[in-house]
C-alpha cells in the first residue's frame, strides 16, 4: 500500500521519501521511481525507535527541503485467541502500528506548513472489533482515534489529519496471513475471509491501486473541508455495524 501511494503522488508531481525497514527492497524501490522518471529517496526507518523516526524525518528534510505530506502506512498483523497472545506480540504490534505513526507525527510536524496534510493507514478492524485479532483490532482503534484528536489539535495550523480503514487488501500482509494462520491451506484462509463480504460469489480483496487512489485525493486541496475522518474503503463490511 505505502509504495503504491508513493506512486500515485509521484505521478502528480511530488518528489517522495520512501521509508521502510527492510532494505533491499527499500532501494530497489528507490531505484525503480527513479527509472520512472519520479524524484525519489530511500530513508531507513524503524518504526519502534523514536530515534529512528526523528533521523528518518531529518534526513527527508536534509534531502528535500520542505514535507508536505506524511503517510503512515506500515502495519503487522498478529491473531489468534486473546490467551495465545505473547508479551512480544502485544510490542511488535503496538509499536509498528500505533507508536510509530505517532512518533513520526511527532517528529514530522515542526517542518509541516499550513495546508499540509497527514494521512494513517488504519482498519476496518479499528471501527469494529474483528474476531480473533483483538490486538490488531486495539492497535487500529487506537490508530483512529488518534487520527481524530490530532485533528482537532491540529486545525489552528491548518494541517489536516484522516484515516483510512481499509478491509482486506491484496498486499503482502494478507499473504502472510494466510500463511501463517491458515492451517497449511492459505487459499481456504483467504477464501474464508472473502466469504464475509456482502458481494458474495463476487466478493474480491481491495487493491493497493484503489487505496492509492483515494489517499491521493485526500492529501490534495481538493479534499482541504476533509479531517478527522475514517473513512471505510471495505466494500460494506461496516456498513451494518
Amino acid at each position: 500500500m505505502g509504495r503504491a501511494i508513493a506512486e500515485a503522488l509521484a505521478r502528480t508531481g511530488y518528489a517522495v521519501a520512501l521509508a521502510d525497514l527492510p532494505l533491499d527492497p527499500l532501494y530497489q524501490g528507490e531505484q525503480a521511481f527513479s527509472a520512472a522518471g519520479h524524484v525519489a529517496c530511500a530513508v531507513p526507518l524503524d518504526l519502534r525507535s523514536r530515534a529512528s523516526c526523528y533521523q528518518c524525518v531529518a534526513t527527508t528534510m536534509a534531502w528535500g527541503g520542505r514535507l508536505d505530506v506524511l503517510i503512515n502506512a506500515a502495519g503487522v498483523w498478529r491473531e489468534g485467541a486473546p490467551e495465545s497472545m505473547s508479551e512480544a506480540d502485544w510490542d511488535l504490534v503496538m509499536d509498528v502500528n500505533l507508536k510509530g505513526p505517532f512518533l513520526m507525527i511527532q517528529a514530522a510536524l515542526p517542518h509541516l506548513p499550513e495546508g499540509a496534510a497527514i494521512l494513517n493507514i488504519a482498519s476496518d478492524a479499528g471501527l469494529v472489533g474483528n474476531k480473533g485479532a483483538s490486538v490488531y483490532s486495539a492497535s487500529k482503534g487506537g490508530l483512529v482515534l488518534l487520527t481524530k484528536a490530532l485533528a482537532l489539535d491540529l486545525a489552528p495550523r491548518r494541517i489536516r489529519v484522516n484515516a483510512l480503514c481499509p478491509a482486506d487488501v491484496a498486499t503482502p500482509m494478507i499473504e502472510f496471513q494466510a500463511e501463517t494462520y491458515g492451517d497449511g491451506d492459505p487459499k481456504a484462509y483467504k477464501d474464508r475471509l472473502l466469504m464475509q463480504y456482502p458481494q458474495g460469489a463476487a466478493a474480491r480483496f481491495i487493491t493497493p491501486q484503489e487505496i492509492a487512489s483515494f489517499a491521493a485525493y485526500l492529501v490534495s486541496a481538493e479534499a482541504s473541508a476533509i479531517t478527522g475522518a475514517a473513512l471505510p474503503i471495505d466494500f460494506g463490511m461496516t456498513a451494518g455495524y
